[in-house]
C-alpha cells in the first residue's frame, strides 16, 4: 500500500492541523477563565486558601494558551530571508518553555507540600462547597487534558502534547486541593501535602522529558533509526542512484529536512545527474510523511575514494596548460569541445574532434597518440581520450 503524499495533500494537512490546533487551544482559554474566575470567588468566600492559589495557577494557564496560540500563527508562516527554513520552530520554544513550566510548577508543588508536613501546619477548615468546585475543576481539566492530547497525537503536535500535560498537571493540582479539602474535613489534614508531592513527582517527569524533546530539536538531532532506514531504502530504491555515502536529517516542528550524497556512474552528463537527484528529492517527499525538504547532493562513484580531487587546477588552468602543450599540434585548433573528469585525484579528459580532422583510424590513433604523449608529463592529467563526429 502506497504512503505517497502529493503537495496539496501536505498542505491541506497543514491547514487542518493549524485549525485544530487553533479551535481546542481556545477552547481551553474559554474553559481557563471559567475556571480560574470560579476557583477565586469561590475559595475567598468559602475561605480556601488552596482553592484561591489553585485559581491563580489556572489563570496562568490562560498564559500559556496565548503562547501557544501565538506559536501557532507565527509557525506555519512560509520561510522568508531571515528564516530560510520556515518559522516551525517557534512550535518547539514554546514546547520548551511549557517543558520548564512544568518542572517549576511541580517542583514549587513539592516544596510547599514538604513545608506543610515538615511544620505542621494547621488548615483553617474551609467551607463543603470549594470541595465540590475542587472537584469540578478537576474533572474539567481532565477533560482538557483528554480533548488536547487527541489533536495532539492525531497531527503528531509536541507543543499540544505539552499544553495537554499541563492540563494534566492542573488536573493533579486540582485533586491536591479537594484531597487537602477533604482531608481537613474529616480531621486529615496531611493527606493532601503526601499526595502533593507524588504528584509533583510526575509533572516534573513529564515536563523534563517534553523539555528534553524540544531541546534535542533545537540543536538538530536526527530522526530515529528506523525511519532513516526508510529514507535509505528509498533513495537506494531509484535507477541511477549506486549507492549513498552520507544523510543526515534533523526535525523543524512537525516536518523533518534531510541533507543526502548519493553516489551515480562517474560519467553521467550534468543534467542527469541533477535530474536523479531531484527524483530523489520529490520520492522522499511524497513517502517519508514528515519530510519537508531535501538537499541531494551528487558525487560520482570515485569521490569517495582516498585520493582527493580539491586540489587540481580549475578548468580556466587546466585549458591554458593544454593550449600550451597541444600548440605543435595543428589538429588540436579543430577541437570543439573539452570534457574534463575530475577521478581519483587526476583529471581525464576527453576532446571533440569532427570525423575531418583524420583521414582514417590509423589516423585517429596516431593523433589520439599524440594528444597524449604532449600532456603526459603532467602530474594533474590522466588520461586523455579523442572523440569524433
Amino acid at each position: 500500500m502506497s504512503n505517497a503524499r502529493s503537495h496539496s495533500d501536505i498542505d491541506t494537512t497543514s491547514t487542518e492541523r493549524y485549525a485544530a490546533s487553533r479551535r481546542v487551544t481556545l477552547v481551553s482559554v474559554l474553559w481557563n477563565l471559567v475556571l480560574a474566575v470560579s476557583q477565586v470567588i469561590i475559595g475567598l468566600v468559602g475561605n480556601s486558601q488552596a482553592l484561591v492559589a489553585d485559581g491563580m495557577h489556572t489563570l496562568s494557564d490562560v498564559i500559556t494558551d496565548f503562547m501557544v496560540l501565538f506559536a501557532l500563527k507565527h509557525g506555519r508562516k512560509d520561510a522568508d530571508a531571515e528564516h530560510p527554513y520556515g518559522h516551525a520552530r517557534f512550535e518547539t520554544a514554546v514546547t520548551l518553555l511549557l517543558g520548564i513550566m512544568l518542572i517549576v510548577v511541580g517542583a514549587g508543588i513539592a516544596i510547599n507540600a514538604g513545608i506543610r508536613l515538615t511544620t505542621a501546619q494547621t488548615f483553617v477548615i474551609p467551607a463543603a462547597v470549594t470541595f465540590w468546585v475542587a472537584m469540578t475543576t478537576l474533572a474539567a481539566k481532565e477533560g482538557l487534558y483528554r480533548y488536547t492530547m487527541l489533536t495532539a497525537k492525531r497531527f503528531d503536535s509536541n507543543m499540544l502534547r505539552a499544553n495537554a500535560w499541563h492540563h494534566r498537571s492542573d488536573a493533579l493540582s486540582s485533586l491536591i486541593v479537594a484531597a487537602g479539602i477533604g482531608g481537613s474535613l474529616l480531621g486529615f489534614g496531611f493527606l493532601d501535602s503526601v499526595a502533593a508531592i507524588v504528584v509533583a513527582l510526575m509533572v516534573i517527569k513529564v515536563g523534563g522529558e517534553l523539555a528534553w524533546l524540544a531541546l534535542r530539536e533545537l540543536v538538530d538531532t536526527g530522526l530515529a533509526p528506523d525511519q532513516l532506514e526508510s529514507i535509505r531504502r528509498v533513495i537506494l530504491s531509484i535507477s541511477g542512484v549506486k549507492a549513498l555515502h552520507l544523510l543526515r536529517t534533523r526535525r523543524v516542528g512537525e516536518k523533518a529536512l534531510a541533507d543526502v550524497h548519493i553516489i551515480v556512474d562517474d560519467h553521467l552528463s550534468v543534467s542527469e545527474g541533477h535530474q536523479i537527484g531531484e527524483t530523489v528529492r520529490a520520492r522522499l517527499i511524497e513517502e517519508i510523511a514528515p519530510m519537508a525538504d531535501v538537499m541531494v547532493h551528487i558525487d560520482t562513484e570515485e569521490d569517495i575514494d582516498d585520493a582527493s580531487c580539491l586540489d587540481l587546477p580549475t578548468r580556466q588552468e587546466v585549458e591554458r596548460r593544454l593550449k600550451k602543450y597541444f600548440a605543435h599540434i595543428p589538429e588540436a585548433r579543430q577541437i570543439e569541445q573539452t570534457t574534463l573528469h575530475y577521478l581519483k585525484g587526476r583529471i581525464d579528459i576527453e576532446l571533440l574532434l569532427p570525423l575531418t580532422a583524420v583521414a582514417d583510424a590509423t589516423g585517429a590513433q596516431d593523433l589520439a597518440r599524440r594528444f597524449a604523449e604532449a600532456s603526459q608529463a603532467d602530474q594533474d592529467i590522466g588520461r586523455v581520450e579523442l572523440k569524433f563526429h
